[in-house]
């Protein structure tokens, strides 16, 4: 079962930096849109059943509008090339509510990373550290300085943005910018994996917990442990399924005639968050901290398998 979706009308459109459009979207019946706190994304549903996900980059504040930013994506799977040719002032489309699986957690600082089109998510956050009197950094970095959307914002916060355009200053120097680690600081990085490897390389001495990334795509999680089919018990509907390995858990429980909600179907968007009740999971997603995953009180169905022969999901 898809999410429920909202009637949602292009009210804003502008060109946020080169190869990146901004657009402001407003419900169509004229009414308030959900409310949302930074680090929220939301689902667009495009042409030919094509679904991706954006970052809202707005102020949640505003219960009138939301604001994306969409990077044209020419090597892409065509959602961004879509939303670049397609979508202009007046366009009506379906948007889901909004979900959030990267929530800016109290902390005493807050050291931001963003790469490219990765700022979107960063801006909210970065807004109400500031608000709060909260310290904060922001290292930014991009291919050129033409490419590298809402510096004119960022521009008003001064010292604390470091921009780094790469045709003018290389790559950013992460092992330097995170080298000394400070107690009770949270680093909060989006942008391309490259850039997420090295961040998670360059904080690998910082405590566990300490750094946060959203990825824009699948990590490769490799082959899966078990090549076996394995068995998901569903606690509140009373069955009990066979998983083999051609299939996930989503489309063994859909088959069976359970609704769950999913989006993505590739273990980024969060929809499919499932509470396990007995088992080990495999986490195959791209969300979950270590932490999270060592709890093993939930998982991503979609792309999770078993590392056991039996699971029993709330279902």
């Amino acid at each position: 079962m898809s999410l429920a979706l909202i009637e949602a009308v292009v009210t804003g459109r502008r060109d946020a930096a080169e190869g990146v459009v901004e657009l402001t979207l407003a419900a169509a019946d004229g009414g308030p849109l959900p409310a949302w706190n930074p680090g929220a994304h939301i689902d667009l549903r495009l042409a030919d059943g094509m679904v991706r996900q954006y970052s809202l980059c707005g102020d949640p504040g505003e219960s009138g509008c939301w604001r994306i930013a969409v990077l044209r994506e020419r090597t892409g799977r065509g959602g961004s090339v879509y939303v670049h040719e397609e979508l202009g002032r007046g366009t009506t489309l379906a948007v889901s509510a909004p979900r959030n699986n990267f929530e800016l957690l109290t902390a005493s600082r807050y050291v931001f990373v963003a790469g490219g089109i990765g700022i979107t998510p960063l801006l909210p956050m970065i807004a109400q550290a500031d608000a709060a009197g909260t310290p904060w950094t922001l290292l930014y970095g991009g291919r050129t300085r033409a490419s590298m959307a809402f510096t004119d914002e960022l521009a008003g916060y001064g010292a604390k943005v470091l921009l780094r355009p790469q045709d003018e200053c290389g790559l950013p120097d992460l092992a330097a910018h995170l080298g000394e680690v400070e107690p009770g600081t949270l680093i909060y990085a989006c942008g391309p994996e490259p850039m997420l490897d090295a961040v998670d390389k360059a904080a690998a001495h910082w405590p566990i917990g300490s750094v946060r990334c959203e990825r824009f795509t699948p990590v490769d999680a490799g082959e899966p442990a078990r090549a076996e089919t394995f068995e998901v018990v569903l606690a509140r509907s009373g069955l009990t399924l066979s998983v083999p390995p051609t299939c996930s858990i989503l489309e063994a429980v859909e088959k069976a005639g359970v609704n769950v909600l999913y989006s993505c179907r590739e273990g980024t968007c969060g929809t499919c968050e499932t509470d396990v009740l007995e088992g080990e999971p495999e986490h195959r997603d791209s969300l979950l901290t270590e932490e999270e995953r060592a709890s093993n009180e939930t998982m991503f169905i979609c792309v999770s398998r078993s590392l056991g022969p039996r699971l029993t999901l709330d279902l």
